[in-house]
């Protein structure tokens, strides 16, 4: 497999980050496939794919405007979320007060709120997926550059991604890391236009707006 096809297929799998999960970037493809009497000694590095796609200038950007883009229904997700919370517990403080009818009427109301929460946090969801998908679509295009660049100007033969779940990194000195490098290689190449701002660093990991609270289970109903 191409060097570059396999980093790219690699980065999108393993720096999805908005439910990420990792997998393992090998720039190595082409070298695996040459006779080990040919191969050319060189060096080995190690990069967190993740990091380095959310902490460069325009990931961060891209982080903030999601977040941004994404506030409106967080704020009706936690909303919802309340109403649920306040039936609830309005059920289990007039279980001696309120009439059969009443808490069948609030249980009733509880269960469509449960039901509402839970198919808008699953659009959500899937809303935040893609935008995160295209952002590290965009981002991880040019990356792939940066990196290839990169690993033939300084004589490296294999860069493993750091951040994979599956990685088969046991230990890595700090001394090979080169997310830095890139991140700093990729902001020089791909500067944000004149007049944008960098956003300041977000308290959750960049390009990943927060996940909604999980639909809380339904008010139970009042014992007659």
């Amino acid at each position: 497999m191409n060097c570059r096809k396999l980093f790219f297929t690699t980065i999108l799998a393993g720096a999805f980050l908005f439910g990420a999960s990792g997998s393992a970037l090998r720039a190595q493809g082409a070298a695996a496939a040459a006779p080990a009497s040919s191969a050319v000694a060189g060096k080995i590095a190690v990069i967190n794919v993740r990091q380095a796609i959310v902490t460069t200038s325009e990931g961060k950007q891209a982080s903030a405007e999601l977040q941004a883009q994404f506030a409106t229904r967080q704020t009706e997700l936690e909303n919802l979320n309340k109403q649920i919370t306040d039936l609830r517990q309005r059920l289990s403080a007039g279980q001696a007060t309120l009439s059969q009818d009443e808490q069948a009427r609030l249980t009733r109301q509880g269960e469509l709120l449960a039901r509402q929460l839970q198919r808008k946090q699953d659009e959500y969801q899937e809303d935040v997926n893609a935008s995160q998908g295209d952002v590290i679509d965009k981002i991880g295009r040019k990356m792939i550059d940066v990196l290839d660049r990169y690993a033939r100007e300084n004589g490296y033969v294999v860069i493993l991604d750091s951040s994979a779940q599956n990685t088969p990194i046991l230990y890595a000195s700090n001394q090979i890391d080169v997310t830095q490098d890139i991140i700093r290689l990729y902001d020089q190449a791909y500067p944000l236009k004149a007049g944008s701002a960098t956003p300041k660093p977000a308290s959750k990991p960049a390009a990943q707006p927060a996940a909604p609270k999980p639909a809380p289970s339904q008010p139970p109903a009042a014992k007659p």
